[in-house]
């Protein structure tokens, strides 16, 4: 008799519980309703139309099936409610150019649950304000002027000797998987100075897998799986970067005059109390995702559109023949010989354009925010999109052609978001660049190719690849 009693009172306890929270709930709806709020629909109470954003995500259709109709209906800006949270989506430049430009003022990162676990709750995607300023110097030291021209041969080295052992003797090849591999030893290798082993790119996309999971620790779950790679990564890394200390304990200003790998300048600010192990360690990871599934994927939408531009494929092709009559046989490119790839910088930005690596990002409400006449409360969420820009004709016209020429002159600010923008716009935008512009020099100069898909579907899981992988026919060029 007890025992029912006891149990009945945990019912009637759990029932108020559960009654206050849903009092409280509607009570600040109330109130957020006598605000100016943008027009949309929350959907489903706690689940809001998540479900449909995510269906929508997996078809890589967001804007077409989620974003663009709630536009024709509610205009630009609009509200809806996503993973628990109440959202405001917003779209043009000039709305770009008040949300990004407000970082850390108005509105803050605010990334889910799972990819701050995974990717590291101290690293620059998770820091606010001067400690975002510190960590992005340390990273963006290393990509200056001097950084730079010791990347490129190291790329060049990468990229040719990637092509002697992947491609060489190969009549066809997985293009996304091919410069997956490259990408990631890339950074590694020639920006971090840290020797790829074998099986970890497959513990990195462990990873990846899991950041926008349920942040639930399921055995045998996305999640659960992501959770364990993460850990096998970070004990390698920490391994890493001690060892890493250990040589460089009283070597610092010799260490500082050579330049140094990335890894070489973020433990130097470790050693100078600057940094923690920790945030090095996070940064790490962060950037080896940054640096080489977004890349890659730049790097097949750039093939594809090639492909079904065979008058473009000329222009660029001339671009590099003139630079290789420039060189003596076996001599590697120059910092300077990627500044005379314009034509191909244009052809990779359109591509980017027309297949954004992001879709964009989510923010939050600091303060009350006052927008268009409408009031976005404290605590909600923003969402920006590189649709929004990319696919609009105000900006682009004919938005859905491939015109590289668009990029003849330059843009107006917040328009182009291939790379984010803002204080938050991508660290690693210049190694990308490099990445993306040697790589196609020495494809497209020393083979012929074709798509086996010209069709080749883009889907998302959870960034955008292409959904065969994009195999291509391979030829040696005749020299």
């Amino acid at each position: 008799m007890a025992n029912e009693i006891s149990h009945l009172c945990f019912l009637c306890i759990l029932a108020a519980m559960v009654f206050i929270i849903i009092f409280l709930k509607h009570k600040k709806h109330c109130n957020t309703n006598k605000q100016n709020l943008p027009p949309g629909e929350m959907g489903l109470p706690w689940i809001g139309q998540t479900m449909e954003f995510y269906k929508a995500q997996r078809k890589n259709s967001l804007f077409e099936d989620f974003v663009q109709p709630r536009i024709t209906k509610y205009g630009k800006i609009f509200s809806t409610h996503l993973m628990g949270s109440p959202t405001v989506i917003v779209n043009g430049a000039n709305a770009n150019k008040f949300l990004l430009s407000n970082e850390f003022k108005l509105v803050v990162s605010s990334w889910p649950s799972a990819s701050v676990q995974l990717m590291g709750k101290d690293s620059i995607m998770e820091k606010q304000g001067e400690r975002h300023r510190c960590l992005r110097g340390l990273i963006g030291s290393s990509l200056g002027q001097a950084g730079l021209e010791t990347l490129v041969p190291k790329i060049c080295n990468s990229v040719q000797q990637h092509l002697d052992t992947k491609w060489k003797g190969q009549d066809k090849i997985s293009l996304y998987r091919s410069t997956k591999i490259l990408t990631f030893s890339i950074v590694f290798e020639c920006f971090l100075g840290i020797k790829v082993e074998a099986e970890m790119l497959e513990t990195f996309e462990r990873v990846l897998e899991g950041v926008f999971a349920a942040p639930v620790m399921i055995p045998g779950s996305r999640f659960w799986r992501a959770k364990k790679a993460r850990k096998t990564i970070e004990k390698m890394l920490v391994e890493v970067v001690r060892e890493k200390r250990m040589q460089m304990e009283g070597k610092l200003e010799e260490q500082e005059e050579q330049g140094g790998m990335l890894l070489s300048r973020l433990v130097a600010g470790m050693i100078r109390g600057e940094i923690t192990e920790e945030e090095v360690v996070d940064n790490v990871v962060l950037l080896v995702f940054a640096a080489h599934d977004t890349t890659s994927f730049a790097i097949a939408m750039t093939f594809k559109m090639l492909a079904q531009n065979p008058y473009c494929h000329s222009l660029l092709l001339k671009e590099h023949a003139e630079i290789m009559s420039s060189k003596r046989p076996g001599e590697n490119l120059t910092l300077d010989d990627t500044k005379k790839m314009k034509y191909t910088w244009q052809v990779a930005r359109e591509s980017m354009r027309l297949f954004p690596p992001i879709f964009g990002s989510f923010r939050k409400a600091i303060a009350d925010i006052e927008y268009e006449g409408f009031t976005i409360p404290r605590g909600w969420k923003v969402l920006w999109t590189t649709y929004g820009t990319h696919y609009n004709s105000e900006y682009f016209p004919d938005p859905l052609s491939f015109n590289p020429s668009r990029f003849d002159e330059s843009l107006p600010p917040y328009v182009f978001l291939a790379f984010g923008g803002g204080p938050r716009v991508c660290a690693g935008y210049q190694l990308a660049k490099l990445n993306i512009l040697i790589f196609v020099h020495f494809v497209v100069t020393h083979y012929d190719w074709s798509l086996l898909y010209p069709d080749e579907r883009v889907t998302m899981d959870p960034l955008p690849f292409p959904s065969h992988g994009m195999p291509i026919k391979i030829t040696p060029k005749l020299f």
